[in-house]
């Protein structure tokens, strides 16, 4: 891989948080972590010596603590070598194109919006997408889906944690809105207690009602 990402000028990383929940958006995370003479830094490298790849202080985010994965997020979410973009999509979304469409627009827009921070399009042929898991996106440019790259590729592993730092705090968020479900807990996962929760309140605004265990039998429309 290493040889292969000296092929590109930019290395994007991509991952999501929210594809199993019962509740909530998909949020994808797309990173370039950069130097100023070959835009990408050594694989081996992260700008921040409290936070390197080689002695697992940085890993995939199923793998960190809750408090861990925010230090991370802090640290490194407004370093100048760390370029991101966030892409999202409802449940609404989520139930009308289904949880792999909606993954691949997430991603999509998380490009969209790094290029923004960018300034500029990046270059289709010399530019390298890595994707964590098996799924192409169709983004024009050229993909390389790798199982496990969120625990093996420096972008990849950052924009795994990035995706759940995100996803974790706007569930918190819909929590103080629907304060019923305990959203802050469980981040709408499907655990006993939301599925017991939803047996009791029904659908709320922000629930995947094509998901089973949310069936539409169950919609709370008050939450409308």
């Amino acid at each position: 891989m290493k040889k292969r990402k000296k092929k590109f000028k930019y290395v994007i990383g991509i991952d999501e948080a929210g594809r199993g929940p019962l509740a909530g958006p998909v949020v994808a995370v797309a990173i370039i972590i950069k130097n100023s003479k070959s835009q990408v830094l050594n694989s081996k490298q992260i700008p921040n010596p409290k936070f390197k790849i080689q002695n697992l202080e940085i890993k995939d985010s199923k793998k960190l603590s809750l408090k861990r994965r925010e230090e991370i997020f802090e640290a490194l979410k407004n370093h100048p070598k760390i370029l991101w973009g966030r892409g999202m999509v409802s449940a609404r979304v989520i139930d009308r194109i289904n949880i792999w469409e909606a993954t691949k627009l997430a991603a999509k827009r998380a490009i969209f919006n790094l290029e923004k921070k960018i300034g500029k399009k990046l270059p289709k042929k010399k530019t390298l997408l890595i994707i964590d898991g098996n799924l192409k996106i169709e983004s024009g440019f050229c993909e390389e889906p790798i199982i496990k790259a969120d625990q093996k590729i420096p972008e990849c592993i950052l924009a795994s944690i990035f995706a759940k730092v995100i996803r974790d705090r706007l569930m918190e968020k819909y929590d103080k809105i629907y304060p019923e479900y305990n959203f802050k807990k469980h981040k709408g996962y499907p655990t006993k207690e939301h599925k017991r929760l939803i047996t009791k309140y029904g659908a709320c605004k922000i629930h995947r009602r094509s998901f089973r265990g949310v069936g539409r039998e169950v919609i709370k429309l008050s939450s409308d």
